[in-house]
């Protein structure tokens, strides 16, 4: 193996100048390579005004050298996740400049070709990298790092699991812009003597195809490994995966099963924070529900059923408090969810509550509620919203589908692509509990797919009118009957009860119906009026569905309040 260089003495000390750092496109970039373009671009920033710099790579040889580059010549590196518009915007007032590739409207330093320069070891006290991360607020919140804290970091990830990886190329699926990539894509192989390869592998073909080349660990994430083709050739090269790493979000059991079965080995789980760096790992090889293990020098406890964390890897020697609640063990701790507003979707850390604040400062919303859904195997973001008057008549003249569509470009500026809302839903008013509150259980049960794509026409405080297509895919129409679809009358009065809850305020307990009668049948694609009366002196709720062929089905439900 080769000998470890910590990161302050990386250049300083040096490798040989054929010693692999990287793969490109099949060439070798060596260390020779490596060092000629960390010169050119210290030689850039030190050409530039300023101590802050943002950069976004694509290339992660190339990152690594600007990053590099930047920390010796004494400058800060900030490390935006993304780019998009009001990233930009923001950054263009906490960094003196940009480096790398970002949109052609934002200036950029200029690599200087041909530079030379003399290392000196870097101090492990120098401020080097800021991050960011959803705070409680919703806001993004920066998060500095000194040199130090990194190394410390470098060197724990080297301890634990130098020795399984042995000589390997280092592969990865996530992006270096992020802490998990930045630490074990770049930093951990920089130091180790580790290759890796310059460009991410965002398909399981490309992670095959490069397993194909010889032995090398995969750094991944639990988005990727969930969804690992069972079709691909595993067999054939899962003799050169040392190991695989998964961090950034909690790995299913789904994806576990199949990393056993496909890869041959279960992944080495990491959990920490931008905030935190690495607090501890476990390899779920046998017990689906083996417990966390902290990392040397890390201490947790809990406050208040949260876990709180003092380590090395945080600046200083205080106790950190996380959101994330957790049971502590004889053999390390248990985690049990989160405890504020944000999520982590495709491996990308969201505020719900940014995302509220944002829909309403558009035109078109009134009041809004985004929730997590369930889509097929994987996690997506739902929107209930009340109209405004702009939006009602966007939604009157051109449909939902383009109000959908207006609502994604608004958050566009400021949410990245795979994380916006992919499914919405408009009432005239949120639903609520007795406590007068919108629960989350309700918001959800708004996306089922057995409620039917609907309109509102008319509502007032005791009638409404809408508007149902029954498209054939609803599930209602599986069954009923073999010869000929139709639509049951129980859904007839499901769908009555439901929306007549999302509509008015109705008592809670169901009592009976009376005068209930289906006069016609509905058939797949009959676009449907329903009209709902609301009676509170008598607990009534009448329905009617009626289309061009006449009435459908009506009836009472009559309804009143839980008894003791």
């Amino acid at each position: 193996m080769a000998e470890r260089i910590a990161i302050e003495h990386l250049l300083s000390r040096g490798r040989p100048s054929d010693f692999p750092v990287a793969f490109r496109e099949g060439q070798v970039l060596a260390f020779a390579d490596f060092e000629a373009r960390a010169a050119g671009w210290r030689a850039a920033y030190e050409r530039h005004e300023g101590h802050r710099f943002a950069l976004s790579f694509e290339d992660t040889f190339e990152f690594a050298a600007a990053l590099l580059g930047a920390w010796h010549a004494g400058r800060c590196v900030y490390l935006p996740s993304e780019i998009q518009p009001t990233t930009r915007e923001k950054l263009r007032g906490e960094v003196d400049g940009f480096a790398g590739q970002i949109p052609s409207s934002t200036p950029l330093l200029k690599f200087q070709e041909g530079a030379r320069a003399e290392w000196t070891p870097l101090s492990p006290e120098a401020q080097a990298l800021v991050v960011y991360t959803s705070g409680s607020s919703g806001e993004p919140a920066a998060i500095p790092k000194h040199l130090g804290q990194l190394t410390r970091e470098v060197a724990t990830l080297a301890d634990l699991f130098d020795d399984r990886l042995g000589p390997s190329r280092v592969l990865a699926t996530v992006s270096h812009q992020h802490i998990y990539g930045l630490l074990f894509r770049v930093l951990w192989p920089l130091t180790s003597g580790r290759p890796f390869l310059a460009r991410s592998l965002p398909y399981p073909e490309d992670i095959v195809a490069e397993l194909s080349h010889g032995p090398a660990a995969l750094i991944a994430s639990p988005a990727h490994l969930k969804r690992l083709p069972d079709t691909l050739d595993w067999a054939g090269v899962r003799g050169n995966l040392r190991s695989v790493f998964s961090s950034g979000g909690p790995l299913s059991t789904d994806a576990l099963h199949a990393c056993r079965g496909l890869l041959g080995q279960a992944p080495v789980e990491v959990y920490g924070s931008s905030e935190t760096g690495g607090i501890a790992w476990r390899q779920r090889t046998q017990d689906e529900a083996l417990s966390w293990r902290t990392m040397p020098g890390v201490e947790v406890r809990l406050t208040e059923d949260a876990l709180a964390v003092r380590s090395p890897h945080l600046p200083d020697g205080n106790w950190f408090q996380t959101e994330d609640r957790a049971r502590l063990l004889p053999e390390g701790f248990e985690l049990l969810g989160r405890m504020d507003r944000l999520l982590k979707l495709e491996e990308k850390r969201v505020s719900l509550s940014a995302m509220e604040r944002a829909l309403l400062e558009s035109d078109l919303v009134r009041e809004a509620r985004v929730v997590p859904l369930s889509e097929g195997n994987r996690s997506v973001l739902g929107v209930v919203a009340v109209l405004g008057p702009t939006g009602r008549h966007l939604h009157a003249d051109s449909g939902k589908p383009f109000l959908n569509r207006a609502l994604r470009k608004h958050l566009s500026s400021q949410f990245e692509p795979s994380v916006l809302p992919r499914r919405f839903r408009y009432l005239e008013a949120m639903p609520v509990n007795s406590q007068g509150k919108s629960t989350e259980a309700a918001l959800v049960a708004l996306f089922d797919s057995r409620r039917p794509p609907l309109r509102v026409l008319e509502h007032t405080a005791d009638r409404a009118v809408l508007s149902i297509e029954t498209p054939a895919s609803l599930p209602y129409f599986k069954g009923h009957f073999p010869e000929k679809a139709i639509l049951p009358g129980v859904a007839q009065i499901e769908w009555a009860l439901h929306l007549g809850r999302e509509l008015f305020t109705l008592p809670p307990e169901f009592l009976r119906m009376e005068a209930v009668k289906f006069q016609q049948l509905i058939v797949p694609e009959t676009l449907l009026t329903l009209e709902l009366t609301w009676t509170q002196a008598k607990g009534s709720l009448q329905f009617k569905f009626t289309s061009e062929a006449g009435t459908h089905g009506s009836g009472r439900i009559l309804l009143g309040e839980v008894r003791g």
